[in-house]
């Protein structure tokens, strides 16, 4: 399984906002910057998270983006639907096999592809939040925070 920079920018840029959020909008400057994502891919990929309500977006000089909904009400199932990642299983298959022995490792496939997208929509942004804040105090870098 092998995801874009789409699914991963979209995420750290989210997590970027629980992290240094809850003061207002943060401007798109600063997430790119924090997150190293270039401005424009960025600003491109809040326009698509904007219009699937997950971000709420703020013009003007005091203006910028924060999450719309609780970091506990956001998956990475839908952080990755709202930008259109897709999530495909990895299979070297053709859809149609035709020995036995490729119908059952089309099965497994189908079967861990399945319980991959229930994962993402279970593992949330505040479980992404703790899981970073974990990391970092493991590190010894419980003062600042990289994404």
């Amino acid at each position: 399984m092998k995801f874009t920079t789409r699914g991963h920018y979209s995420v750290k840029a989210l997590l970027d906002l629980v992290i240094y959020g809850g003061q207002g909008p943060i401007p798109i400057r600063q997430i790119s910057q924090r997150c190293n994502i270039p401005h424009q891919y960025l600003e491109q990929l809040l326009v698509q998270l904007r219009r699937q309500g997950l971000v709420k977006a703020t013009r003007g000089t005091a203006g910028g983006y924060e999450l719309a909904l609780a970091p506990r009400q956001i998956s990475v199932g839908q952080i990755f639907k709202a930008v259109g990642e897709a999530v495909e299983p990895l299979t070297h298959l053709e859809k149609d096999p035709q020995r036995s022995e490729d119908w059952v490792t089309q099965a497994l496939w189908q079967r861990l592809h399945s319980r991959l997208l229930d994962a993402l929509d279970q593992i949330t942004l505040e479980d992404l939040y703790y899981d970073a804040r974990s990391y970092q105090a493991s590190q010894g870098e419980e003062s600042s925070f990289i994404v």
